[in-house]
């Protein structure tokens, strides 16, 4: 991964109903008080996904290890970027922001312990998994959407958009970035305002990506998504 920790994929999701309008849609920054709860709905959004799947491939350990994976992203990349979680809980993302959506050497050493701890013998794949992420992002700055996850007791609510509009409303500046392991989110990401540029694999049997930005000031539809995740 060219010295950089590894970045797992915006989440897996599915063609969304349209949203229940109601309370707890807005989204606000998170904080360290969330790390634990916003852990365990990643987790839980990602379980899964296909490159946690492929980095984690025994569902056993997968289940085991992703609260404590989510746990050291959530902290590196609030060091990073935003962090934002919905009203009631129910959805979160986190942002790495311009020039920071790499990570550097210096934040790869801090979390080099628990990191290599958690994946184990999962290292080289997300490894593998985080070095062509990087190869495919855009040259220049941009805000980076790296994780964003519903907890999947409330899909299809309009928590996930909330969390990704959040984040959105603060990148009007530079474009936006993100990828993503599932062609049927593509209908959502575009009605956020991205577009795809690419469509790409992991090496060795790894799962097939696509990238998409946001161009900056791009609009998002006045009809809400609902992520998967």
């Amino acid at each position: 991964m060219d010295g950089h920790a590894p970045h797992p994929p915006t989440a897996s999701r599915r063609a969304p109903p349209s949203p229940v309008p109601g309370e707890g849609l807005n989204a606000r920054p998170a904080t360290s008080a969330d790390r634990s709860h916003v852990s365990r709905l990643l987790a839980a959004a990602f379980f899964d996904d296909a490159a946690i799947s492929y980095i984690f491939p025994d569902p056993a350990i997968r289940r085991a290890r992703l609260p404590r994976f989510f746990a050291i992203l959530f902290d590196s990349d609030g060091k990073a970027g935003p962090r934002f979680v919905t009203a009631g809980g129910e959805a979160a993302t986190l942002w790495r922001g311009p020039g920071r959506a790499k990570v550097g050497w210096l934040e790869m050493l801090a979390e080099a312990g628990p990191l290599l701890r958690t994946l184990g013998t999962a290292l080289p794949r997300a490894l593998r998994v985080g070095d062509a992420i990087d190869a495919h992002m855009p040259a220049g700055d941009f805000h980076y959407l790296h994780i964003a996850g519903c907890d999947p007791r409330h899909q299809g609510r309009g928590y996930g958009s909330q969390a990704i509009a959040a984040g959105l409303a603060l990148a009007t500046d530079l474009p936006a970035y993100l990828e993503t392991p599932n062609p049927l989110t593509l209908p959502l990401y575009a009605g956020h305002g991205f577009e795809v540029t690419g469509e790409w694999e992991v090496p060795k049997g790894g799962p097939r990506f696509w990238s998409l930005l946001r161009p900056a000031g791009g609009q998002t539809e006045g009809a809400m998504h609902e992520l998967r995740m």
